[in-house]
This record gives structure tokens, C-alpha cells and sequence, in this order.
């Protein structure tokens, strides 16, 4: 199934139903919002409005349960925007616009399949993790054993897991494109799906196309209103031999890893 750009997005005010902090200003919250649950799609990301903020802060999409309406998001805090959603309490509402974006291609009879995660970057690879379950290998990288999170979700999604940390104090002391060039080398991977810092998504590409898999990113730029309007989260991609400029909200935030220019 290929991803999608969701127009249908809507704005509404939506109840806090769980709020957990994972790690130093990580916090994980559940959201009841069973109209964008039901729209939502792996990549794709909600643009919420931090009470005494001008500009929404987008937040990619961890775990999606239609069943039950709920969507789960996972942030950091950097700033303002985000200072102010992490004090907002269960039962309280939050004002959020979505679905967002452009989400990860699904290959219903993909094998196998990597997803790689860096940081921050981990959490929408979640939700990828929970719709392959045995069939993907999850590459989880942090800094830091203080910052690793959701390794018991990937766990419980049946995926195999593999941590690593820039320090070695959790899981093996690599580079997440160590463990991913040993799962490539193996000749039976269908897809790979990244998502962090840009130099790491350059690499995981290269690794990839090395090794002739189709991969798929999910870029991180600044947003301001996320509908492609005012265009400040401008990348430049590479479409039938031209430079062109696409823009992370609206043409992303995932693209073919091939298209984007490094």
C-alpha cells in the first residue's frame, strides 16, 4: 500500500488520556481522537497548538489504535511549544490538527524488512515495528542509556530488536548503519525505513542503495503552519533529473531516499 498524502485532516480539541515522562524531557501521551486514529497512517504526524503558543508544534505519530480511537505521540522537550505540552494533565484537552503529511509505503507481502530509528527518531518507527511484528528487524540508536526508550514496545510488536548507543552503556556500541549493513548482507530485505538526525538518514540511504534496497526516509525540518503554505520547511529533491523543492509537510515528511539530495 503506498503512502499517502491525507487531505481530510481536522482540527479538534482532544482529551489527554494518559501522559508518561520515559526519560529526561521525553514524555509519551495517549490521545483520545477516533476520527484521526481512523484516517491515520504509519509516518504520518499531528500538528498540535501548546496553550500561549502562536504556532502549532508537529509531532510525529508513535502508535496508532483505531480500535480503540487513541493515537500515542512521543516529543522531546526543546523549547516553548513543547515545555507547554509537557505540562498539560490527563483529562485535560489539547488542541490538535491531523492527520498529517505523507506516510511510509506498506508492503503487505514484504518478508522482511529493517527499520531504523535515531533518537527522537524512534518512536515513529513504532508503529512500522507493530504492523511487520516478526517479519522486521527494529535498529534502535540513542546517545545515551539515560535516553533509550520503547525497547519494551519494539519487543512486544515480535519484531527483532537491536540497541545501540554512542557510548556503549546500553546495547551494542555501534552505529545504527553497522547492524543494518549486517541485515542487508543477508540478501532477503524488502524495505528499509529511517528516521533521525539527516546525517544518519544519508548514511542509512547509502547502505541501502549499496546493497540495491528500496528505502524510504522521514525527514525532520522546522514547520510553521504544515499544510504547504507558508513554506519554511522547504527540501530540495531530485525528480526525473531536476532539482525541485518539495516540502516536508505536505510532499513528506517520508520520502523515497533516492529522490532526496544529501
Amino acid at each position: 500500500m503506498k503512502g499517502e498524502i491525507v487531505m481530510a485532516y481536522e482540527q479538534m480539541l482532544v482529551p489527554v488520556l494518559e501522559k508518561q515522562a520515559l526519560a529526561k524531557n521525553i514524555y509519551r501521551m495517549v490521545l483520545q481522537c477516533r476520527s484521526i486514529a481512523q484516517q491515520a497512517a504509519c509516518g504520518q504526524f499531528v500538528h498540535l497548538l501548546p496553550v500561549g503558543c502562536t504556532l502549532r508544534r508537529p509531532i510525529s505519530i508513535c502508535e496508532i489504535n483505531k480500535a480503540a480511537g487513541t493515537l500515542t505521540i512521543v516529543f522531546e522537550v526543546k523549547g516553548t511549544g513543547t515545555d507547554a505540552l509537557a505540562n498539560v494533565r490527563v483529562g485535560e484537552n489539547v488542541d490538535i490538527l491531523g492527520p498529517m503529511g505523507h506516510g511510509f509505503t506498506i508492503l503487505p507481502e514484504a518478508k522482511h524488512v529493517v527499520v531504523v530509528g535515531g533518537g527522537i527518531g524512534n518512536p515513529p518507527m513504532l508503529s512500522l515495528a507493530q504492523v511487520y511484528g516478526e517479519r522486521a528487524t527494529a535498529i534502535c540508536g540513542f546517545r545515551s542509556a539515560n535516553i533509550v526508550t520503547l525497547q519494551d514496545e519494539f519487543h512486544a510488536s515480535g519484531a527483532e530488536t537491536i540497541l545501540c548507543t554512542d557510548d556503549g552503556t546500553a546495547g551494542r556500541q555501534d552505529l545504527v548503519t553497522e547492524p543494518l549493513k549486517e541485515q542487508l548482507a543477508k540478501g532477503d530485505v524488502d524495505m528499509v525505513y529511517a528516521c533521525g538526525p539527516r546525517p544518519m538518514l544519508k548514511f542509512v540511504a547509502a547502505a541501502a542503495k549499496e546493497y540495491g534496497v528500496r528505502c524510504e526516509v522521514s525527514m525532520e525540518e522546522r514547520m510553521g503552519c504544515g499544510i504547504g503554505a507558508c513554506l519554511v520547511c522547504a527540501c530540495q529533491l531530485e525528480r526525473e533529473g531536476k532539482s525541485v523543492m518539495g516540502h516536508v509537510c505536505k510532499d513528506g515528511p517520508v520520502f523515497p531516499a533516492e529522490e532526496v539530495v544529501w
